[in-house]
């Protein structure tokens, strides 16, 4: 098990390029993820990874000790995984991410219930609006809202999401309530808009009697966490386009107010995507049935 629990160590410090993040990952500390490597490489007599001060980057055993390490522990836990199901006890640890509104919304308020039913299943929730690498960052599952780019993952469909172009009551008195998409595509109003390295041009997809039409914004403010433009919003900074599940009690204490009803967002897709390899994972297999359940739920 110690050997197992090297390789393990050293797949994370692979995938998450980072020793004190791999450690902080696996629940262990620095020294004891550096000291799994570096009994890992004294087995195998070959530095697996360069170290600076400032950096840490595998090697050329470091790649190539990678690839059979993966295919060393993926065997390991689907022979779990059959044990689990004879046994109906699915054990291991999860690797779950999320976006941030999400996440806070609807996943991890389940997590403990969860939890409850199955006693021998560890959950690590990741949340980020940034797009992750599910391979690249050994997650079990990553759910999403949009389009998923990966076409090598099984993707798992959980609803069509209303979404809502909404603003405070003191933008709206100060700015005037936008009538047209042509208003917002002329910059008459400020959007606030999601933005994060690597992002497409911004588009808001708007249903108009015309036609979907894809919309440029533009305003004085952008970030990567979604909660960050609400806070803009409900400050009185701009108009922004959500998830109604994200928004709603803004919207029924009358924090912020829906505009364009006319004209309403194209809804945006909600799923999870996973490798092809944890198709018959049981743990993974409860995580989702669950979660998708409850989410279906909750957003009605």
């Amino acid at each position: 098990m110690a050997y197992l629990e090297n390789i393990r160590t050293f797949l994370r410090v692979y995938e998450l390029g980072n020793m004190s993040a791999a450690a902080r990952d696996l629940r262990i500390s620095s020294a004891v993820a550096s000291s799994r490597v570096s009994q890992l490489e004294d087995h195998l007599n070959v530095r697996l990874f360069q170290r600076t001060t400032r950096a840490l980057s595998p090697t050329e055993h470091g790649n190539l000790f990678y690839r059979g390490a993966t295919k060393i522990v993926e065997a390991v836990e689907e022979a779990e995984a059959e044990i689990s199901n004879v046994t109906r006890s699915p054990r291991g640890t999860l690797f779950i991410a999320a976006p941030i509104g999400m996440g806070q919304r609807l996943i991890a308020p389940a997590i403990p219930a969860f939890k409850s039913a199955n006693p021998l299943i560890e959950i690590r929730l990741r949340l980020s609006d940034r797009k992750v690498d599910l391979t690249g960052e050994g997650l079990d599952a990553a759910f999403f809202l949009g389009l998923p780019e990966d076409s090598t993952l099984k993707m798992r469909k959980i609803a069509d999401c209303e979404r809502v172009l909404c603003a405070a009551p003191d933008y709206l008195a100060q700015k005037g309530v936008p009538h047209g998409f042509e208003q917002l595509q002329s910059g008459e109003h400020d959007c606030l808009n999601m933005r994060y390295p690597g992002a497409p041009e911004f588009q808001w997809p708007l249903q108009t009697k015309a036609g979907l039409k894809r919309v440029a914004v533009r305003g004085p403010f952008e970030s990567d966490h979604g909660d960050v433009l609400t806070e803009w919003a409900l400050a009185g900074h701009g108009i922004i386009l959500k998830p109604r599940f994200e928004i709603a009690d803004h919207l029924a204490s009358g924090r912020l107010v829906a505009v364009l009803d006319h004209e309403p967002p194209l809804p945006v897709q909600m799923g999870c995507l996973y490798p092809h390899r944890k198709h018959q994972d049981p743990k993974v297999r409860l995580f989702l049935d669950f979660m998708v359940g409850h989410i279906q739920a909750s957003i009605g």
